[in-house]
């Protein structure tokens, strides 16, 4: 340790929560201590940690000392100088965030919620308050995110985000693709393993990739862009046989968050997605997650590991007390604000243009597929490949499976009302949106 830094008192943290994240930050600060304090200058101790259940078996029996039920604890402490936040949901962390920042404590949350939602009034709080906000794991897990977002790519203009930041749904859809099994199926075996949630519906309905897509595209695009702007549709409703036939067309299916910009305006949606089967994004398979950003001077750059998990998690919080640490270190504070410039339109849905694939059940008759590309065609869709696939000889109906050329999700959505009340439809199986171009 250098000379200068010899005199300088432990630094103090305040952990909110010691679930999996937290249990992983808390054995990384105790077992690296020594390693930290001579990369960073300064010994950075646990003071305090606010739990639900003081009770309750804990990994880390050493901790048990300085738990606590109150809040109070943590947030008002003057010796205290870093808050961890990483209990999750909206409330209380919310308000906990904003009393420790209006206490003057340097702030590390992995909240995607309230940073999706509240992100910009944080970070404005404490700029007020001369304190700094970190949050590089509230997106990604262990990717650096964030950070490069923020300062590495400040020169350039964001074209383009792709991005699978769902590793539970990403582990159910690479097991309907791979294994054929049926989404309930798979959903079971994600919740066995851990990755979902007894109640799953913010990964399966697009909740939390809406929310991480909000942080990114808000940094992205230098403007507040918040979860509810953001066009959602969950995985419910695939089926195996969409896999097949993606397949069979040169195609993976994705939970595809995507902003781009375009025209002087921000489109921002999270769906479904028939993604090539060459683009590495294809690729990404099981909890893994992948961002795709394309900018301007540096082309397009990916970043790919895991989105979740106890110690790829940690290693982005421990990685956001480390930078503070240093700004304490020298002085600074709110070294690289968080710019809000931007004032572009959001292109609402219905003015997005893409690619679509459908599945009919049909009656298994001539003239079928004539009505429905009549219909398609006062409604400027243009037909680019059919399937005729599996029939239901009983019921005298088939499948059948349309790719089209470009169209806005307006005129589709039209479209598909009109065909829905065709007699030789049965059923609208699936509408899913199609990427195309060079990846």
């Amino acid at each position: 340790m250098g000379r200068e830094m010899a005199g300088k008192r432990a630094l103090k943290v305040g952990l909110l929560g010691l679930g999996v994240v937290g249990s992983g930050v808390a054995e990384i600060l105790c077992r690296k201590a020594d390693t930290l304090e001579r990369e960073i200058g300064r010994r950075v101790e646990i003071a305090r940690v606010l739990v639900r259940d003081p009770i309750k078996p804990r990994r880390l029996e050493s901790l048990r000392p300085l738990l606590t039920t109150d809040p109070a604890a943590v947030l008002d402490d003057p010796e205290i100088d870093i808050v961890i936040e990483l209990m999750g949901g909206e409330e209380p962390a919310r308000s906990y965030i904003c009393r420790a920042i209006k206490n003057r404590k340097h702030l590390v949350t992995a909240n995607k919620e309230v940073m999706a939602k509240h992100g910009l009034a944080v970070l404005q709080l404490a700029q007020e308050h001369g304190v700094d906000v970190y949050y590089e794991a509230s997106v990604g897990g262990g990717i650096p995110l964030i950070g490069t977002f923020r300062q590495d790519l400040a020169a350039n203009e964001v074209r383009e985000i792709l991005a699978i930041i769902n590793g539970t749904t990403n582990f159910i859809l690479s097991k309907m693709a791979q294994e054929g099994w049926t989404f309930e199926d798979a959903l079971h075996a994600a919740q066995q393993l851990g990755y979902a949630e007894a109640d799953p519906t913010n990964d399966i309905e697009g909740i939390d990739a809406a929310y991480k897509l909000a942080i990114l595209a808000s940094i992205a695009f230098r403007q507040q862009i918040r979860p509810e702007q953001i066009y959602r549709e969950g995985i419910t409703r695939l089926h195996p046989s969409d896999f097949r036939y993606a397949h069979e067309l040169g195609y993976a299916i994705k939970l595809l968050a995507i902003a781009r910009a375009s025209d002087g305006e921000v489109e921002v949606r999270v769906h479904p997605t028939l993604v090539p089967q060459h683009w590495l994004l294809a690729q990404v398979n099981g909890v893994f997650n992948a961002v795709q950003l394309d900018g301007d001077l540096v082309g397009k750059v990916l970043f790919y590991g895991q989105g979740a998990g106890a110690y790829p998690t940690a290693s982005a919080v421990v990685a956001d007390v480390i930078d503070i640490v240093h700004n304490i270190n020298s002085g600074v504070a709110n070294r690289v604000p968080f710019l809000v410039n931007g004032r572009r339109r959001l292109r609402p849905i219905g003015e997005v243009a893409s690619r679509h694939y459908f599945r009919f059940w049909v009656a298994d008759r001539p003239g079928v597929l004539a009505k429905i590309a009549h219909i398609f065609g006062e409604n400027n869709i243009s037909i680019a490949s059919v399937l005729q696939k599996e029939s239901d000889e009983t019921a005298q109906f088939t499948e059948l499976v349309i790719m089209t050329h470009v169209s806005r999700e307006a005129w589709v959505q039209r479209a598909l009302e009109q065909i829905r009340t065709l007699d030789v439809v049965r059923e609208v199986a699936a509408c899913l949106r199609v990427e195309i171009g060079e990846r």
